[in-house]
């Protein structure tokens, strides 16, 4: 009897439930989207701030340690390098996926045009093979997208330069030249100049050419200045601050925590296990402006999944309300034929429930495509699909239509059968 009640007044009232339905499937699929985003939106945003450029620094340890402790930069005396050989293994550690690119630079300088110019090698677009058999893109075109190139990117292992906007200027030079350079060892050079860089850093003033050519260059062959590394990371909190000051410090459950989450810290201590005699440092604007940015990044999408519900609430309350004026005098029989009110509630709840949770469905993959829409047109991606979403969802839904029902459980309790049934 009770269920056969409950199909009738959905069928008569099926106008009004569809309402709700709808009200429920527009704030479900608003939240869906919204909760898929921000569990999503950390990788976004570190993909985003990657275009800022390295936020791991990587230098030998002996001169990382002068510079710290006395101020003293290694240029200024005996100079320590890091090993070529050993650049492959960054991608050998826990959080390797972690690591978006790198690129390694050697500094130095050679004559040109009886001038002293700073001279710095690289890779551009460097294919390696890793250690672990997989092959790998890298270098300064994946993390200098805000250089400004006029010509072309050299090629690696080329005689092929960038030359900084600055220096061109003063050297009179330009894209398609041929510079002439003496070597450290007094042999002559030629480089070929394929494009002019304008970064707004030191860059402006140097060339930058292929890294084996440099090498040769200066006379070091297999040797490295420092390692740029961009990584995916997590934004940092008290367990990172703690381990970033001293690992040491850490006990040995929080240091199991934090070397299995992909704080910048921690990944730059794995970088310093795998590569000799390194001391990998955070480049730490960048880290801090990724917790603050991903921060109020979710907050704010967490902002717009509490309104949606709360104006889905509020329209589910206006209509259920409604719905209990216009059978108002159908509640009054009821309880005038013994009816309790709890059963006349749980009634109302069901049908409510019912209309609600095929809305949610229906809103549920609405929002699934939102938030590819979002992804597409805020990032440029693909939205993950969280799976914890839906328990989520499906809780902030009952509450939702429990919350949005109780104005109409008041009416429903003060209605009184021979009032109703009289007409007043």
């Amino acid at each position: 009897m009770f269920w056969l009640m409950v199909k009738g007044a959905l069928i008569r009232q099926r106008g009004r439930f569809l309402l709700i339905a709808l009200t429920v499937a527009l704030g479900v699929s608003l939240a869906a989207a919204m909760l898929n985003v921000m569990f999503d939106v950390g990788n976004k945003v570190n993909q985003e701030l990657k275009a800022f450029g390295a936020n791991i620094t990587v230098a030998p340890k002996n001169a990382s340690l002068l510079n710290d402790v006395y101020g003293v930069n290694s240029e200024s005396g005996h100079r320590e390098y890091l090993k070529e050989e050993d650049l492959g293994k960054i991608k050998t550690i826990f959080w390797t996926n972690n690591i978006v690119a790198f690129a390694p630079t050697l500094n130095g300088t050679v004559t040109v045009k009886d001038r002293s110019v700073n001279l710095t090698g690289t890779w551009f677009n460097y294919h390696m093979s890793l250690p672990t058999g997989e092959e790998f893109d890298t270098g300064v075109e994946m993390m200098k997208s805000w250089w400004q190139i006029d010509g072309q990117w050299p090629k690696d292992g080329t005689q092929q330069v960038l030359v900084g906007q600055k220096l061109a200027e003063t050297l009179q030079v330009k894209v398609g030249d041929t510079v002439a350079y003496q070597k450290v060892d007094g042999t002559q050079g030629a480089f070929v100049v394929t494009g002019i860089v304008a970064g707004g850093g030191a860059e402006d003033n140097e060339i930058l050419a292929s890294l084996p050519v440099v090498q040769q260059a200066l006379g070091l062959p297999g040797k490295v200045s420092e390692i740029e590394v961009s990584a995916i990371t997590t934004p940092e909190n008290d367990l990172a601050r703690k381990a970033a000051a001293n690992p040491e410090r850490l006990s040995q459950s929080e240091r199991e925590i934090w070397y299995c989450t992909a704080y910048v810290s921690s990944i730059a201590f794995q970088i310093e296990e795998v590569v000799q005699n390194s001391s990998a440092r955070p480049v730490r604007q960048i880290a801090e402006s990724e917790g603050k940015i991903l921060d109020k990044t979710q907050l704010l999408m967490l902002l717009i999944t509490i309104l949606s519900l709360l104006s889905a609430a509020l329209g589910v309350s206006n209509l259920v309300s409604a719905n209990v004026m216009e059978r108002s005098r159908e509640i009054g029989l009821m309880k005038a034929l013994g009816a309790m009110n709890y059963e006349v509630i749980v009634m109302i709840l069901t049908e409510t429930l019912i209309a609600g949770i095929m809305g949610g469905i229906v809103g549920y993959f609405g929002g699934l495509g939102l938030a590819q829409i979002i992804g597409y047109t805020v990032f440029g991606s693909v939205i993950a699909n969280n799976l914890v979403v839906i328990p989520i969802v499906g809780g902030l839904m009952v509450l939702v239509l429990l919350l949005g029902s109780l104005p109409a459980i008041r009416t429903l309790l003060s209605l009184q059968p021979a009032s109703v049934l009289h007409g007043r």
